[in-house]
Order: C-alpha cells, then structure tokens, then sequence
C-alpha cells in the first residue's frame, strides 16, 4: 500500500520474498567484471541514448582507461590492470561497423556517461551505499568532463580520475577529504588540515590572502573563509583517495600514512582503517599475487557494441500447474497490459507457449500502432494443456528460434519467461542460453516453480520475481511493468504510480488516490482487474473533478480487465478512484497505473528498487535499497516503504530510512531537486518491484532473539562551551526495525584506545538517555569533566596530555543482544590560540600560483581561482550524497 505524507514526497515499492532454496548467493554487481591473471575483462562502459554524438567521446574514454590501467598497475604494486573493455554505443547514435551487442545493456553498465540534468557542471562521482569493503553500482561521468580538457587543471588526468573511482566502485573506500570540515584539531591541541597523508604540504589562508593560522579561530571558531592551500609540488605519494591531481602522488594510504584523526568519510565508514587495508583484503587481492619482473601489461583492447532493434519474446507456461490459484488469468492479464501499455513502440513482439514441448504462437510483429498490440494480444493462449510436465529448455529453445528470425542471431533480445511448473532439467540448457547473447527474465509463479530457475536471469543478467498464490496481489503486473528496454532512456519508459490490490466483501469498496506529479503525465493509463463474476463498478475523479465512469473504461470480460487512457498530458494533482463490488461474494480487486514523462527535457523522479544479493542464509539480514531521484539529484525526506510478500502468509511493510541504522553517505551529487508548491502539496507517487530474493534455514515457528539493534554509523560530536553534545539516529530493536533499549556510550583521550579496548574506555552515564524509535535523530549531551581527569596512559607508552576525546556508541536491545560498536566521534577540548603548526615555504608556494595563473596581481583574486581549483581537485564534497533508502 502507498503511504502518503502531505509534506514530503512519496515512494512506494513492491518487493518479494522467494523463502525457498535456490542457487548460491548471485554477485551483486558487475557480473561482467572478471579478474583472470591480475587483468580485468568485460568492463562495461555505457552511453546514454540522451547524449549527444561526438566523435572525439569514445578515443577520450579509450585514452581514461588506458592511463588508468598503468596508474592502477603501480599503484596496487603490479598487481591489477584493466585488459579489455566494452563501450556500449546508444541505437541513437549512427552505426559505423560496430558489432551487435549480445547481454549488455545501460542499466547493467559499470561505467555510465550522461548528462547531468539541470546540473552545473558535472563531478565524476560513484553510487556508493553498501557500506565500507562492499562494491558500489556504477561509475558516472558527464560527456563534458570526457570532453573538456580545460577541466584536467582541477581534477587531475581522467585516468587518474577513473582510479580514484575505480577504488570506491570495486573496493568499497572512501573519500580521505572533508570539504565540509577542511580543518580539525589534533590530539596535541594543533590545527590540522584534513587530508591523507599528513605529509601533504600546504598553508592557511583568509578571504583576503596569507594569513597566520590564529587568524583563522573567532570565538573558537574557524573563521568562514579561511582555508588551506595545498602546494602545487609535494613529496609525499600517498593518496589517491585525497587528491588524485597532484603529480606525486601514485599510491593509497597504508597504515603508516593514513591519518586516522581526519574526520573524513574513509575514517567514519571503515572504522579508521586506511584504504590500503581495505582494499589489500578483498576478493581481488586474496586471488592474485603481484606480477614479477618490471614489465608493463599490455595496453588495454576495446570493443565497441551497439543495440539494434529491441527483439522481446514472451515465453509462457500453458502446462496444467498454470490451472491452480488462477495462474492463468493474472497471467493473461499482466501480458495484455504489457503488450498494449508497456512495450515500447517500434519493438518486436514474439510468443511462444510451451508444456513438455514449445510451441510458436507469434511470429515476430513490430509494434507501430494500437493494432498492432491487439494482434499479438490475440495470440496469447486461452487455456491450459492437460499435461502437467515442463521444459522450460523447451521454450526458451522455440523463443531462440523466433527472435533469431531477425538477423540470424538472437543477440540483444529479450525473453519474458513465465512459469509455475518444476523442471529439474533446466541445466541442460544453461551453454545454450549463456552462449545465446539473450537476456533473460524470469517470473516464477508459486512454490512449485523450478527451484533452479533464476540461473537463467544470472547467466544473462536479467531480472527475476517470484508472484505468490494470492487472488489479491498485483505482483505479476508490477513484474511486466518492471522490465523495461534497458536502454536507460527514462524519457520513453513507462513508470508505475500505482500498485493496488484488496479482498473487498460484497456491497464494499476499494477507495484511495493516486499522484500524478508534474515530471509525468504522458501516456497515462489506470487499469483494473477482477477474478471472479463481472466488473465493478468504477469511478475515478481527476484533480479538476472530471468525472470518469466504468463505461469510460474499455472492458475485456474474457481477461475480467478494464483499461482507461488518458489521452494528452495527464493533470497533475490528486487522481481519485473508487471500486465497488456490487456482486454477492468477495472479489480480489486491483488498480495499477503508470505513465511516461511529461518533458523530454526534465526528467522524471524515478524509484529504483534493489536487494543486497539473490539470497541469505537466517539468521543474516537482507538488505533492501532504494534509490529516489530525478534524473541524478537525490530526492530528499522521501517517505518510502517495502512491501514484502512472503510465499505464506500475510505481506510484511518496512518503512525504509534515508538515514541512521543504515544511511551510506556517498560522494554522489549533493544538490537536491527543489520542487514548485503544487508538488510540495501534493507529492509524488512510485512503485518499483526489487524482484524476489530468498532466505535460507528459517527454523519453523517461533525462534529465540538473534537479531541485534544496527550499528550506529553517523555518530557525530560537537563541543559547545564545557560540554559536548552527540548526534546520531537511532537503531533500531532488530537492526533498523522497532526501539533498542538502551545505549552504551564510552570515551577516551587515546584513540587507538577507544578503538582497540571499546569495553574498557570510560564509560558515560546514559541512565537518562531512552532510545527512541528507529530513524529517529538522537542528541546527548554531557561533561567531558565529570569523566575525564588527567592523564590517560597512551599506546604507545607515551603520556601525553591530549586536548581532545574520542566517542563511540553502541545500542542494546531488551534481550542484552548489542550492536557493533559505531563509528569514532572526535571533539576538541580546547580552541588553541597561539599553538598551530608552522608551514614552510609559504612565499614560495604563492609565487608558483602567482606564475601558474599568468602572473595575476590581485592576491585575494588569486586565492578566489585557486580555491575554485582545488575544490575541482577535490572533486566532491561528503555529503554530495545520492539518497538511497533501506531497511
């Protein structure tokens, strides 16, 4: 069910759940990367259909990743290097001989280029949201930064820039720079600046040129406007994830360069370790052991590939299992809305049916018109075989054979696989459908379906759902209305407002709104369906009060659907809608709506709507994400929900939070996409279906509490006057769900401390502190006097008096089950006035910005550019964040 917030925007999704045992974990992401003998092949890089032909675009991509790979070479000390690469050329752009792509599309790209809608300018950045070690989804750059050398003077070379986000996309680290907090006080009272390595050179400056760096503090404040100028010629090496741009530096910070006191992004998410740690223990370094000799790797090669026709074939299961839970129907239904509504225009449409054997039921039909749709609707089958057996090789075998009628090959296509029956012999077809260069979707409906199927959507990159039993769920049209082109061109996509389905009792009625926001609007469609007995009756108001009838709508009693378009552009506002069962008995009544974007030059907010892997094993959670934007600007306070729909039993809604228990800053686009007071008033609505996934070993009935609150990542600390105030939000009873009990806070003066011996720092009395519920924002504030007091015995056996402590919290739920420990909050105890670090060199760093930007002769000018450049250098700030959502 929609939730609906007045003040905020609204976001529903549609997820299943498949609690039946199916193939090992799936790779999450980038399936098509493989390291084989320390190189990476199948590299996917992808343009976006809405980008401009240039020819100068790909040689630029083909120069970024050649550097790229000698960079990474040295820098992970010759052991990994990128061999061959695929660019995915959009159908827009004209054909020059490239070859016809097989399983690759946009959205399964591991490398996106595409304008940045209403963006000025435009950072290279990584969607990262799984946290520290894990990968992210894809890497984005904007044809101008490939494109305007003028941009290589900020960032650096682009294959300088491609390793840095290569780091984040393959090795889950983080940014080593805070724009947010350029400077920080150390543990010995000095000011430093934030970066990796400490060895990094620089000095302080104000709005109107050098000055000391007490001239930075106004009431133990930084002064707005000072900052910290990095030397144009540096020694140190380290690091990559600091500042990529400066010539010097050609490796990441290990453990003994990496400044665990910067509070910079790596040190909150990887609990202080240095991104050489994370990255020397994942998969990629644990399979390969460094080259010998002194040898270069061989340049990468490159292929280029491009989409032809969009080729879609609907392969379904007429065997008699489809007889049970009315299969049949909901599949009759969901495959007349996609072929009349979804499909797009100029695609080519076959069907093919099968029990034990397959059999063609459409030749492939191009969709240019609505007759065109109705013709391949009529050949949807009407009944069910008598024979219970499948194959499911068998069909897909007849799918081949009809999409390969084209040009010979059944490269690009797409199969819609849909069935209900048990086919262990599923394996005797995997080469084929590997080597096939199709994509396939798989659509299982109830328990009986083959346990093995989603090997099929795997192997090709496809997606998977699972559609329970239930006369009320609208799972199967939410998965038609999820598979789209894939070519990542949401311009000529359909998007879903609306997914829903009740049991209404006799004399009864199904009554609820749907937003039709401005971004949409095009191509409008509300359809609803019934099982049993005749329609009912409809009534649908739009926002000026236009009132449609059922006899507006166009009704199919064989398929028991009726289906409204709305010719134009939709009005924007509140749609209301009213079924009434005016029949005797119960009726499973649903209502789905979707539409296309109303601009071709602003993007619509889109959902999409994904799971941390194919499967887990109990008691380990599933993580669900959602990502909310508007072309790439993150929707902000979005109230988005999870429906779950388990094989038994009653659908499980989780409210998903944008921050606490599970919020990911990335270094993603920062900007949030303002919206007019209409959209503010009404909000928007969509529904995105995650596909299915499976949890393993759940002990049947009830089981003991092995689920502890989440851990706290975004534990911040803030000193005001004699006290210091904490912020975090709050976890929940079971990770992100209900309310912990308790919390436990400690702090010390030694971070290594606090770090190593959390259950022996000092403890803070937190009797007055009750949780709140989860996704809550959280605040304690206390005394560092009432618990700190002379000197703390460091590490290293040193006993230095430190100016600044070090937090950390973790919650505690009823049962005593606790969470890990969050990440290390810092706070200084004193503002030093006097005690700052000397910096060398300053006249000499200033006359080489004097020469490099052709001898200007205003210094405040000068310091306004070069700032503009180092923020370039930088790239992005901490909190250019993409929102993602997940319980």
């Amino acid at each position: 069910m929609t939730l609906r917030d007045n003040a905020s925007p609204v976001c529903s999704l549609k997820f299943v759940t498949l609690l039946v045992a199916l193939s090992p974990a799936l790779l999450f992401l980038g399936a098509g990367v493989q390291l084989q003998n320390n190189g990476y092949d199948g590299l996917l890089i992808a343009i976006n259909p809405q980008t401009s032909e240039d020819q100068n675009l790909i040689p630029n991509i083909k120069e970024m990743i050649t550097e790229a790979s000698f960079y990474l070479f040295n820098a992970t000390k010759r052991r990994l290097f990128f061999r061959s690469i695929k660019i995915l050329i959009p159908a827009t752009w004209n054909a020059n001989n490239y070859s016809k792509v097989k399983q690759e599309s946009y959205e399964k790209a591991n490398v996106i280029v595409t304008n940045w809608y209403g963006a000025h300018g435009g950072d290279p950045y990584t969607l990262q949201y799984r946290g520290c070690g894990k990968e992210g989804k894809y890497i984005h750059f904007t044809p101008d930064f490939l494109l305007n050398d003028d941009l290589i003077a900020g960032y650096g070379s682009r294959g300088r820039v491609f390793v840095h986000e290569w780091a984040h996309l393959r090795w889950g680290v983080f940014d080593e720079y805070n724009n947010e907090k350029p400077v920080y006080i150390n543990g010995q009272n000095q000011i430093k600046a934030t970066r990796c390595s400490s060895e990094i050179t620089g000095m302080f400056v104000c709005e109107k040129g050098l000055c000391p760096q007490e001239n930075c503090i106004i009431s133990k404040l930084f002064q707005e406007g000072c900052t910290f100028l990095y030397n144009s010629t540096q020694n140190a090496t380290a690091s990559i994830m600091f500042m990529q741009s400066l010539s010097s530096v050609v490796e990441f910070c290990n453990a003994s360069t990496h400044n665990q006191e910067a509070p910079n992004l790596q040190n909150q998410m990887c609990s202080l370790r240095s991104t050489w740690d994370v990255i020397s223990e994942s998969a990629d370094f644990n399979n390969s052991v460094a080259m010998n000799g002194t040898e270069l790797p061989p340049p990468p090669t490159f292929s280029l590939v491009q989409a032809g026709e969009k080729v879609v074939c609907l392969v379904l299961d007429v065997s008699s299992k489809m007889a049970e839970a009315g299969r049949l129907l909901r599949l009759q239904q969901a495959a007349e809305f996609y072929l009349m509504q979804i499909v797009e225009i100029h695609t080519f449409v076959g069907i093919v049916s099968f029990n034990s054997k397959g059999e063609i039921r459409a030749q492939l039909h191009q969709v240019n018109n609505d007759d065109d749709r109705k013709l391949l609707v009529s050949y949807l089958p009407a009944t069910v075989s008598a024979e219970a057996e499948t194959s499911i090789c068998s069909g897909l075998k007849k799918g081949f054979e009809v999409v390969e009628k084209l040009n010979g090959k059944a490269y690009g296509s797409v199969m819609i696989l849909v069935t209900s029956g048990d086919d262990g012999h599923i394996s005797n077809c995997l080469l084929t459908v590997l080597s096939s260069g199709s994509t396939i979707h798989t659509i299982a409906l109830g328990s009986s379906a083959a346990q093995n199927l989603e090997e099929l959507s795997h192997l090709t990159g496809g997606l998977k759902f699972f559609v329970p039993d239930k006369s009320n769920s609208n799972s199967m049209i939410d998965a038609f209305s999820r598979i789209s082109s894939g070519t990542g061109d949401i311009f000529r996509q359909h998007i879903q407002l609306e997914s829903m389905g009740e049991n209404v009792k006799p004399h009864h009625q199904l009554k609820s709104t749907v937003t039709v926001d401005n971004s949409v609007g095009n191509d409008t469609a509300f359809l609803v369906t019934w099982q049993t007995s005749g329609p009912p009756e409809i009534v649908l108001f739009d926002p000026n009060g236009r009132k449609y009838n059922t006899n507006n709508f166009i009704i199919n009693k064989a398929l028991r659907m009726a289906r409204l378009w709305i010719p134009g552009t939709a009005k924007p506002g509140l749609w209301t809608y009213t079924l009434n069962n005016t029949h005797h008995s119960l009726q499973a009544l649903k209502v789905t709506v979707i539409s296309c974007a109303s601009r071709s030059d602003v993007p619509p907010a889109t959902v999409e709507a994904f799971v941390q892997g194919g499967s887990t094993r109990f008691p380990h959670p599933m993580m669900i994400f959602a990502n909310v934007r508007k072309g790439f600007y993150p929707i902000l306070n979005a109230t988005v929900t999870a429906t779950i729909e388990p094989e038994t039993g009653d659908p499980v809604t989780l409210k998903l939070f944008d921050d606490g228990a599970g919020n990911i800053q990335m270094n993603a686009p920062r900007k949030s996409m303002g919206r007019k007071e209409e959209e503010q008033k009404w909000g928007f609505s969509r529904i995105s279906s995650g596909g299915s996934f499976s949890v393993l070993g759940v002990p049947a009935g009830p089981h003991p509490d092995v689920f502890p609150p989440s851990k706290i990542i975004d534990l911040e600390a803030v000193k005001v006057e004699e006290e210091v105030t904490l912020s975090w939000t709050a976890p929940g009873e079971d990770f992100d769900q209900g309310r912990a009990n308790s919390y436990e806070i400690r702090i010390s003066k030694s971070l290594q401390n606090i770090q190593n011996d959390f259950n022996n720092a000092i403890l803070v009395n937190t009797s007055k502190l009750n949780p709140q519920q989860a996704g809550a924002k959280e605040t304690f504030t206390f005394s560092p006097k009432l618990f700190i007091n002379g000197h703390e015995h460091q590490p290293d056996g040193m006993t230095q008096e430190s100016h600044r402590i070090y937090v950390a919290i973790r919650a505690m739920d009823k049962n005593s089950l606790k969470s890990a420990v969050s990440n290390i909050a810092q706070a200084s105890l004193l503002i030093p006035h006097n005690s700052a670090p000397v910096f060398a060199r300053d006249y000499v760093i200033l006359k080489g910005v004097l020469t490099a930007m052709g001898l200007m002769g205003i210094i405040c000018l000068i310091i306004v550019v070069t700032h503009c450049i180092l923020n370039r250098k930088k790239r992005r700030q901490k909190n250019r964040m993409e929102r993602n959502y997940y319980e």
